[in-house]
């Protein structure tokens, strides 16, 4: 996959459909590479003539490692989170906001539709607040506006996320503890086909796995803090997606998110948990889609 310099990083990134089609930067969550957007999810958006673009967040997949940070002390990570207090990071996820917007200006890309998934939810949203003159329509999905007070995950979910592999230097054994995690995670409405989530786990494993950098992801979420008052500032057409069943990031965070950012759009989705399963793959991209076409009617870029 193509490498491109930007904000002092390499960023590994691919582009799928009609070059003249408008453009969609998929943002992806914590600790998930640019093929965790499924082909046939992004098949579905290029059908409908966007221009997709997929990439790896720094410290995941095939993008710059951020090693000279360190690995952060995730039990001191969340004691500061829980009790406000200051943390020192590398970076936060204004910076990878700076990544993502950096990859459009290297692409000579003006304006995108932004969508982001969990982390790369919070990212989008910072994405639409902060450069609004680049941001054409915002999908957040399966994700939160920080706020504190919000619930956090099933103590399930909890211990699945923070857990570890049983041989970190066995492929298999890594690859069983993954597919375990999206089982906890995942849509119990809507499962992954066993062999299909153990081929997409051993995919995405033999590409890369970084769990340091998975820590500083995770300590730039906590130090980022919350969004409500950038997200009462988005004027982008917005739609907020989640799962009635999302045992990580709880449906009532996406109702905040939706709840702060004006004229937002909420739609859940029953038997979605954390995870992008295939049955959902037609149902998001119809609903991206519309939404993005919607949202660039002359009307809407006349509000």
């Amino acid at each position: 996959m193509p490498i491109i310099a930007t904000n002092g990083i390499n960023l590994s990134y691919d582009i799928q459909g009609d070059p003249a089609g408008e453009p969609i930067l998929l943002i992806a969550g914590l600790g998930l590479q640019l093929i965790s957007w499924s082909d046939a999810f992004c098949r579905g958006l290029t059908e409908q003539g966007f221009r997709v673009i997929r990439f790896d967040n720094r410290d995941c997949g095939l993008s710059t490692k951020m090693d000279h940070f360190g690995k952060p002390h995730l039990p001191t990570v969340f004691f500061h989170s829980l009790f406000h207090l200051p943390l020192l990071n590398g970076y936060t996820l204004y910076d990878m906001a700076k990544d993502a917007t950096g990859l459009l200006d290297e692409l000579g890309i003006g304006k995108a539709h932004i969508v982001g998934a969990s982390m790369g939810g919070m990212i989008a949203q910072i994405v639409a607040a902060t450069s609004p003159h680049r941001t054409l329509t915002l999908t957040s999905i399966m994700s939160t506006s920080g706020r504190p007070g919000l619930p956090g995950p099933t103590l399930a979910a909890h211990n699945a996320l923070f857990s570890s592999p049983d041989n970190p230097r066995d492929i298999n054994s890594v690859i069983d503890y993954f597919v375990k995690m999206f089982r906890v995670i995942g849509s119990p409405g809507h499962p992954t086909p066993e062999a299909e989530l153990r081929r997409r786990v051993a995919q995405s494993v033999r590409r890369n796995v970084c769990p340091g950098g998975s820590a500083r992801q995770i300590m730039a979420v906590a130090a980022s803090g919350d969004r409500v008052a950038l997200l009462r500032t988005i004027k982008a057409p917005s739609l907020v997606i989640h799962g009635s069943d999302d045992p990580l990031v709880p449906i009532a965070c996406g109702r905040d998110t939706a709840r702060w950012i004006p004229n937002a759009t909420m739609h859940e989705i029953e038997g979605m948990g954390h995870d992008f399963p295939p049955a959902l793959d037609a149902v998001l991209s119809d609903l991206i889609g519309a939404h993005c076409r919607c949202g660039t009617e002359p009307e809407a870029r006349r509000a």
